[in-house]
């Protein structure tokens, strides 16, 4: 039994141990990041939704736009940096009006000047490897304006027993999607 053990247990962990490693060579190295990783989560009634998203900074560089914008309108953007933003809703709920099932998904964004969309896709990756066909659903918000923000931000408010507005936030830009639970 105890090489049975053995040969079943190190062949598990030399694959965690090699998916581990793969993953810092995937985003690069191991070195700080210059759009460092963030997580935030709500509780919603009994709905806890997740989220964890790279964080970058305008650092005096346009954000929406046209031109060389970070985000440009009419674009798909990844919603953070570095790897996909993802969403992750422990029960079934309402995201922008639509029904969603409890589970983990990538955020995605089209920004707009009056409109944006936002992209819940299966696709968890790096970058923008961002597959339309891929899509759970897509929901309009109507961007507004708050407090000058340097870094991106993803937050919550309006919080009641069963709802709370999600936050996308950059620069002077914020953009709130309804979350209801069911």
């Amino acid at each position: 039994m105890k090489k049975l053990i053995k040969y079943l247990f190190i062949p598990i962990l030399a694959f965690f141990f090699m998916a581990e490693s793969a993953f810092a060579q995937e985003r690069g190295n191991d070195s700080n990041r210059a759009s460092p990783n963030a997580a935030v989560s709500q509780t919603i009634g009994t709905t806890e939704v997740t989220i964890t998203y790279g964080r970058p900074a305008l650092r005096e560089r346009g954000y929406f736009g046209d031109g060389t914008p970070l985000a440009p309108i009419g674009s798909v953007w990844r919603t953070g940096a570095n790897e996909s933003t993802a969403i992750t809703f422990s029960d079934d709920v309402m995201f922008g009006g639509k029904r969603v099932e409890a589970g983990t998904y990538s955020l995605y964004t089209i920004p707009g000047m009056d409109e944006w969309t936002i992209i819940l896709n299966e696709k968890l990756s790096w970058g923008t490897q961002y597959d339309e066909a891929e899509d759970v659903i897509r929901v309009t918000a109507e961007p507004g304006e708050g407090s000058n923000l340097e870094w991106f931000e993803i937050y919550f408010n309006e919080l009641s027993d069963t709802k709370a507005h999600l936050n996308l936030h950059w620069g002077t830009t914020r953009v709130p999607v309804p979350i209801e639970t069911m």
